[in-house]
């Protein structure tokens, strides 16, 4: 049953290694080289979303790569950004995490 009340952010939206076709919703510059799911949870709780590990799923398959594990967030509905707002600063989240734990090591 299609739940109306959230928002569902894929990992695969943000996966650079993919094309617009498999999935991937940001530019390739914005885009991240396969992110994982604590990156996504992270970069949701900084951004102050609502998101609870009740509500996601690491283990979930992404429709269109069936075969492949990928993992979703879902957040409320309450958010007043367009979805495709919330996943490009999502993204940008995850490159800014990446950049930080790049210059610490």
């Amino acid at each position: 049953m299609k739940d109306y009340d959230h928002i569902i952010i894929w990992l695969d939206y943000i996966n650079k290694n993919l094309s617009k076709k498999k999935g991937r919703r940001v530019k390739r510059e914005n885009a991240v080289f396969d992110p994982t799911f604590s990156e996504l949870f992270e970069a949701a709780k900084e951004e102050g979303l609502d998101v609870t590990l009740d509500h996601s799923n690491d283990h979930a398959r992404f429709p269109r790569r069936s075969y492949v594990r990928s993992g979703y967030i879902m957040i409320s509905k309450t958010v007043s950004k367009k979805k495709s707002e919330i996943i490009s600063s999502l993204s940008s989240r995850v490159l800014i995490q990446r950049t930080k734990n790049k210059r610490a090591k």
